[in-house]
Parts: C-alpha cells; sequence; structure tokens
C-alpha cells in the first residue's frame, strides 16, 4: 500500500486533486521542452509513477462530499506500467500530452471515460474491456506490443470483444503495428460513433471483423499505409454498421475487406484512392455479399488492385469514369439504380446508346462469363422504360456467350447474330427478306422461266416468285410451276429456297431463345 510520504511532489499533487476533479498540469508552456516525443528525458519533476495512477483510480483516496473524483493529468512521464487487468474503475481518467514508459493493460477491465489524448503509447491493451463513456485516443501516438498473448501478432491498439456506450475517437491519431494490426477490434460493440478522421495514420492491418456499429465508422482523410501480414489495410467483415465513409482523401494502401459487411444506410469511398497490396497482387476492393443502401463508389482514380462485389446488393450506386481497375468481379451483384458521375453531376445513365456501351463495357471487365451481371443491367434499363437498351444488353450477352461454344455452335450463333440479331433485332429478319425479294424480283425479271405444263398455272411473276421461293412452308403456286434453262438463275433459284430456310429457322430459334430468357 502506498504511503503519502512516499509519494514525490508530483505524484502528492495529483493525489490531493483527485478527489475534486482537478487538473494537475506538469507542462511548462515551453514547446520544445513539452514536446511528448521527448518525453523519455523529462525528468522527477514531470514522472509520475502508473502505480500511483493505479491505486487512486482504484480508490486509495477517499472522495470528498459533493466533488466528483475523476484522475485529470498532463504533461507527465508515467513510469511503469498502468497494470488494470480485470479492475473494476469508477472514475473518468484524462490523460493529456503524457510519455507513458510501459503499455496500458485493461484487458476485462470495467471503467468510465478513458481519455489519453495527444499522448505516446507503446501499446494498449483492452481486450474485452467495458467502458461506460466515450474512449478518446486524439492525437496519440501507440506503437505496437511485442505480441498478444492471443493472437501472437504484434498489435498497437487491441480492443476485441470490447464494449464502448459512447464513441471511439482516433482523429489525428497514429496507431503503428507495421507487419502486424495496428487495431485489433474484432467483436467490438458500440453504442456511439467511431471517428478516425482528421489525419489518422494506421501502420498496419485496422482489423474490425464483426464489429458492431450503430453510429457508424468514419474515416474521411485516413490514411492506411503499411497492411497486415496478409496485405489487408481494414478488415470489416460481417461488421455491422449504419455508415461506413471512407471519402475525402481516404487512402488504403492495402486490400479494403468488407465480405458480409451490413451497411443500414451508406458506404461512401467518394475522392479515395485504393491502392491495394504493395506488391500489386491483391485485390483493392473486397465486398462480397455486402449489403448497402446507398454505394458511392466515385473514387479520386481507378483502383490499383481487383475490384469484387460478388453477390452484394445495393439499393443505389453511385460511380465514375474513375471508379473500375481492369478487373471487376459482378456475378451475383445486385443493384437499384444507377448513377454516374460526370462533371460533378450525377445523372442516371439511361436513354444513350454510349451508356449502353460503357455498362456493357463494364461487364466485360470480369473475367469468364457470367449471365447474372448482364441480366441485372438489363432489368434494371427495363425498370427504367428503356427496353431497346436492355436489348441491346442481352444481344451483348449472347455474342459474349457464342466465344464460350464449339466452333458449330459459335458458327450458328453468328448466323443468328447476323439474321435477328439472335432474337433481339427481329427487324434484321425484314431487311433480310426485302433485300432478298428485291434481288430476285430484278434478276428473274431479265429472263423468262420455261413453264413446267404449257398452258396451265398463274402468269410468271418475277416478285412473286421470288416470295414462293424463300417460304419454306406452303406456297405461292409460282416455284412448282416454271424452271429456268439458264443454270445461273436456276442456281439463285436454289440459294433463295436455302436462304428461305435458314432465315426461318433463324427467327424461330431466336424468338424462342428470347422468351425463354437464355
Amino acid at each position: 500500500m502506498l504511503s503519502y510520504d512516499e509519494l514525490t511532489s508530483p505524484e502528492r499533487d495529483l493525489w490531493d486533486a483527485f478527489p475534486e476533479g482537478r487538473r494537475v498540469d506538469l507542462r511548462t508552456g515551453v514547446p520544445e521542452e513539452d514536446d511528448v516525443a521527448e518525453g523519455g528525458q523529462w525528468g522527477p519533476g514531470r514522472t509520475v509513477r502508473a502505480t500511483v495512477i493505479v491505486a487512486l483510480l482504484l480508490g486509495a483516496n477517499t472522495e470528498q462530499s459533493g466533488a466528483v473524483a475523476c484522475l485529470r493529468l498532463a504533461g507527465a512521464r508515467i513510469s511503469g506500467r498502468l497494470h488494470l487487468p480485470g479492475a473494476q474503475i469508477a472514475y473518468a481518467l484524462w490523460l493529456e500530452e503524457c510519455w507513458f514508459e510501459e503499455s496500458v493493460d485493461l484487458l476485462g477491465a470495467s471503467t468510465q471515460t478513458l481519455v489519453i489524448a495527444g499522448s505516446q503509447v507503446p501499446g494498449i491493451e483492452a481486450d474485452s474491456a467495458r467502458i461506460e463513456g466515450t474512449f478518446d485516443l486524439r492525437r496519440s501516438v501507440v506503437k505496437s506490443l511485442a505480441s498478444s498473448p492471443f493472437n501472437h501478432v504484434s498489435t498497437a491498439l487491441s480492443l476485441s470483444d470490447a464494449r464502448v456506450s459512447g464513441g471511439v475517437l482516433l482523429n489525428e491519431a497514429e496507431i503503428s503495428a507495421p507487419g502486424g494490426w495496428a487495431v485489433a477490434a474484432g467483436g467490438l460493440i458500440m453504442e456511439g460513433n467511431m471517428f478516425c478522421k482528421g489525419g489518422f495514420v494506421a501502420r498496419g492491418e485496422v482489423r474490425l471483423l464483426g464489429a458492431q456499429l450503430p453510429g457508424g465508422l468514419f474515416m474521411q482523410g485516413a490514411r492506411l499505409l503499411s497492411p497486415g501480414p496478409q496485405g489487408v489495410a481494414l478488415a470489416l467483415d460481417n461488421a455491422v454498421a449504419s455508415t461506413l465513409d471512407f471519402s475525402d482523401g481516404f487512402i488504403a494502401n492495402g486490400t479494403v475487406r468488407l465480405r458480409g459487411a451490413q451497411i443500414s444506410d451508406s458506404l461512401t469511398f467518394e475522392g479515395a484512392v485504393l491502392n491495394g497490396p504493395p506488391d500489386g497482387r491483391g485485390p483493392s476492393l473486397v465486398a462480397l455479399l455486402l449489403q448497402a443502401v446507398d454505394f458511392d463508389f466515385t473514387l479520386a482514380r481507378p483502383p490499383c488492385g481487383t475490384v469484387d462485389l460478388r453477390g452484394a446488393q445495393v439499393s443505389y450506386l453511385h460511380d465514375s469514369a474513375r471508379s473500375w481497375p481492369k478487373v471487376v468481379e459482378l456475378d451475383g451483384f445486385v443493384y437499384g439504380s444507377i448513377k454516374m458521375d460526370e462533371a460533378g453531376e450525377r445523372r442516371e445513365s439511361v436513354g444513350r446508346r454510349s451508356s449502353v456501351a460503357h455498362r456493357v463495357a463494364w461487364i466485360r471487365r470480369s473475367p469468364g462469363y457470367n449471365p447474372q451481371p448482364y441480366e441485372q443491367l438489363a432489368s434494371w434499363y427495363r425498370k427504367a422504360g428503356h427496353d431497346d437498351d436492355a436489348r441491346r444488353v442481352l444481344l451483348a450477352k449472347q455474342r459474349h456467350r457464342r466465344q464460350t461454344l464449339p466452333p458449330a455452335a459459335r458458327g450458328w450463333g453468328h448466323l443468328l447474330d447476323v439474321t435477328v440479331g439472335s432474337g433481339y433485332r427481329p427487324w434484321l429478319a425484314g431487311v433480310w427478306l426485302l433485300a432478298l425479294a428485291l434481288l430476285g424480283t430484278l434478276s428473274f425479271g431479265t429472263a423468262s422461266p420455261n413453264p413446267v405444263q404449257r398452258g396451265e398455272g398463274a402468269p410468271f411473276q418475277p416478285f412473286v416468285y421470288t416470295l414462293d421461293l424463300l417460304t419454306p412452308i406452303g406456297g405461292l403456286g409460282q416455284r412448282t410451276a416454271w424452271y429456268w434453262s439458264d443454270d445461273s438463275l436456276q442456281w439463285l433459284a436454289y440459294l433463295l429456297i436455302a436462304f428461305g430456310w435458314m432465315l426461318t429457322t433463324a427467327i424461330i430459334a431466336g424468338v424462342t431463345r428470347t422468351l425463354q430468357k437464355n
């Protein structure tokens, strides 16, 4: 047990101020002398032992009537380890611009508002902690612990399975665990917001798997400079949040992983830069089975790695010419509306042929052939009332599919495409029939055929005769009544009969394929 007589002068000041909640400020007011990075050089006049802080937080000094006890300390060098695992702390802790000799241990602790602002700390471990208030690390520098006893990976800030009733404030903080986990907060449950804005820097993976963030995660302008051991900069797999904001110059040098994340409002990457892993081999964004209402993917420049949206579902998609890399995984991606950012304005990209070409090219960035992205895009055009655009998309689908077929099937597909647009341009058949009818009429009108039986049948009519040749079923009485002694015209007649069968078969196959939505 600590004795008052054993305390140093600054420790006595803190001891006396604690019951009244008064702040003890050991700063000199000289910027060079108060530089926290040089806190290891501060002498006894600015040094407070961690054991003194622990004793006060555990109730060593009796509270005074009519005052709220609170430990408030600024500009101190804290020697020893702030060791409070499993502690029940009834008082708020405010430490400003302090330099910590050793890490902070709050494993399984229950505490009130915890503020370590503008300070330098060699690691904070708060797994399974319960914080009834705000957890504030603004402007602090937190460096990695040697390793966590649970994951054997170097970690700077550990909040796994912690519960915070207020907000987590990491604005302007620098959290460093190069090659490890800068923030390990899997299973974190919050009631407030999590802010990592205003120059927040992480070196190492920011890990929030399964976190519950009803107030949202805000990382505007944050910089995730070094990925974790798997090349991941930010992991939010299966997280539940109202908002995820990665805008205003957000930078991720590593994969941003949102597999199975559920966002009840908006997910935005407006103005963000997704560089992907430094080796260039991994994806920039993995969002398999993501669910979000509003998905803003208007990046500052195209991602360096792939974007994986397989199985994702969003109500509104916003993108731009800078949104997509060379490879985009879109199989199973479902959206209700798309708006394109053009010259600062967002418009639904419908009603223009260039829009369809742009969207089809977007789908073609997906490796291999998958019909679902085409069907989804065509469905969106139909809902917007642009059936012609929907048919263009489905025609593009058939052309893409044709490339995966054997040679014979590809040849038949080319025939369907040329004759009836694979069923999506049936008017092409009319164009072919008109052209062939004109060819036959002009050619057969230059000579006279021989009757099969003299004096019987209708007079020869070049146009009707041509139509009869092009009609494979039934007849108009001309084809069987006349023949040609001129071999070239007779062969033309045979060709027109063949073209008639081919056109009829193509029309039937194309219409059947369209009705079946193959």
